[in-house]
């Protein structure tokens, strides 16, 4: 495969043989703010996403004290209702009210578990290690497993927060289900907007193989491993906190495939940890607990962690410490030692997944660079024949599908690619070549949205040009991709002149470009002369 090739040779951009920091590709010094706050947010859905999330959870939590529940229980409903509208994403609303109706399912056990173990830290720690790779390989299934298994975990966790003891359990039990509901009918029945919005395909990382060979099963091993680490080193420094490295561990190998994105996540992390912990003794120290003020911090927090979730790692991180700090400051436990404490756990959770990615089973970042990029090419491809099928006619193609597929999959290969193009990465000469893969396939992304838009015109029509524009793309995509000659389909046969109808030639200027762009990515991607694109 081309695009193997590029990965595995001395000069290819996407080896990681040291050691490289980063999470979505570009967040870097000086754009840190850009990212967060300047960031397209086409239809603006994250703007949508956020809102949402601070009514459906001021919602769960303002339900709590008529229901007579205490301020205990209303953190633990506030944080259930916060996973039910961040975690859940499967591509049809259907799956997500399935999958959000079985958080509670897998979420009060655990909860049950962690109180009737409170007592007895051996036990505790290993069904907490056993927990968190559970939720790790649970990713296998796609969405509904990751969702799932975020969930298990989070409730274990909040169970360490909240020192949750068995006498608890009834209320606690009662605030998740009534927080859940109450999240769910603003998700489902008051701002259903996901209802309005073309169902994309379900994007799932490369999991392929058997046994150890599974990346699912890699990845668990060594976040059960790193998290063994992380809880030894946390209760060293502290045995009322340590639960907070564990957590930050974690949180390092969720939405993260390779050595190479864990090791940035972690990075980012720890730096988000820090400006949150600043930030916290700025704002929330001096609120003393004071209820309508730290209501309002949370609910800030509760929004910019979902706002910048999609395009700031560090700003999320940011947003979650503030949160954290604001809701110790309710709790009464709020102080600069505290704090420093939560800087120190997260680097010890950072360092203990660091340590895992290193030295078990590890997944080098070429491998899954590799499938990232084919998959995005292969996409593109499919874009086009999509628009070109709706330009002939054909109602049920729906190139604007592909589109939100193919933005889906660039989002990923931006994370694959993030330990490159990270401002601490040693290898120059690969970031150059990396930032030059993102950009060519940014062009891609562009064409495709605007060939897209220009097919769903019920003006615009075919010509014979665009059959012959549309077959150099996909031929473009196989070189890329090195697919068997025997496989790529003919060209298309000459055809006679026929007059340009209307929309034809803003058409074939995105195709194109498109094209151009794609014999581009042969340089990067192959080590190729660069090929001027056919007329």
């Amino acid at each position: 495969m081309g695009v193997s090739m590029a990965l595995r040779t001395p000069a290819a951009p996407f080896s990681c043989r040291g050691t490289s920091v980063a999470h979505q590709g570009g967040e870097g010094r000086g754009s840190l703010l850009k990212r967060a706050f300047v960031a397209p947010d086409p239809g603006r859905v994250r703007l949508r996403f956020a809102s949402r999330a601070v009514l459906g959870i001021g919602l769960a939590v303002a339900l709590c004290g008529p229901a007579g529940l205490s301020l205990v229980a209303a953190i633990t409903g506030g944080l259930a209702a916060l996973l039910a509208l961040f975690t859940v994403t499967d591509p049809t609303v259907r799956g997500q009210a399935v999958t959000t109706a079985l958080l509670p399912v897998v979420g009060l056990p655990v909860l049950a578990l962690a109180a009737v173990l409170h007592d007895v830290p051996v036990a505790r720690d290993a069904a907490f290690l056993a927990v968190v790779g559970a939720g790790v390989y649970a990713r296998r299934w796609g969405p509904r497993g990751h969702s799932l298994g975020v969930f298990a975990f989070m409730t274990f966790f909040a169970a360490q927060f909240l020192h949750t003891v068995p006498g608890q359990l009834p209320e606690l039990c009662a605030a998740v289900l009534l927080s859940v509901a109450a999240s769910s009918a603003v998700r489902f029945g008051v701002w259903p907007y996901e209802r309005r919005l073309p169902a994309p395909a379900a994007v799932a990382p490369p999991t392929g193989g058997t046994g150890l060979a599974r990346i699912t099963t890699r990845q668990a091993t060594q976040a059960t491993v790193g998290a063994g680490i992380a809880l030894v080193a946390g209760q060293a420094l502290s045995d009322q906190r340590w639960y907070w490295a564990v957590g930050a561990t974690w949180w390092v190998f969720v939405n993260t495939t390779s050595r190479g994105e864990t090791l940035v996540r972690g990075f980012r992390r720890f730096l988000g940890t820090v400006l949150g912990i600043v930030l916290g003794l700025l704002v929330a120290l001096p609120l003393h607990g004071e209820p309508v003020a730290t209501a309002l911090v949370v609910a800030v927090g509760v929004f910019g962690i979902f706002y910048s979730a999609a395009v700031s790692y560090t700003w999320m991180m940011l947003a979650v410490t503030v949160m954290a700090s604001a809701l110790y400051g309710l709790l009464g436990l709020l102080d600069p030692a505290l704090l420093a404490l939560r800087v120190t756990e997260t680097a010890v959770g950072a360092l203990g997944a660091a340590l895992a990615v290193l030295l078990v089973l590890p997944v080098t970042t070429h491998s899954v660079t590799d499938a990232w990029v084919e998959r995005a090419l292969r996409c593109v491809h499919l874009c086009t024949a999509e628009a070109a099928a709706r330009l002939a006619g054909s109602e049920a193609a729906d190139p604007a599908r592909r589109v939100v597929e193919l933005e889906q999959i660039l989002a990923r290969v931006r994370l694959s690619l993030a330990p490159l193009v990270h401002p601490l990465s040693p290898l120059r000469a690969r970031k150059g070549r990396a930032r030059h893969v993102l950009e060519l396939l940014d062009d891609c992304a562009r064409e495709v949205r605007g060939l897209a838009s220009v097919a769903a015109d019920p003006e615009a029509s075919h010509d014979a040009r665009l059959v012959a524009a549309c077959w150099r793309v996909e031929s473009a995509v196989e070189a890329l991709t090195d697919a068997p000659a025997d496989a790529r389909p003919p060209p298309p046969a000459e055809t006679a002149a026929v007059p340009l109808g209307p929309g034809s030639e803003p058409v074939l200027a995105h195709l194109h470009a498109l094209e151009r762009a794609l014999l581009e990515l042969a340089v990067p991607l192959r080590g190729a002369p660069r090929v001027p694109a056919g007329a």
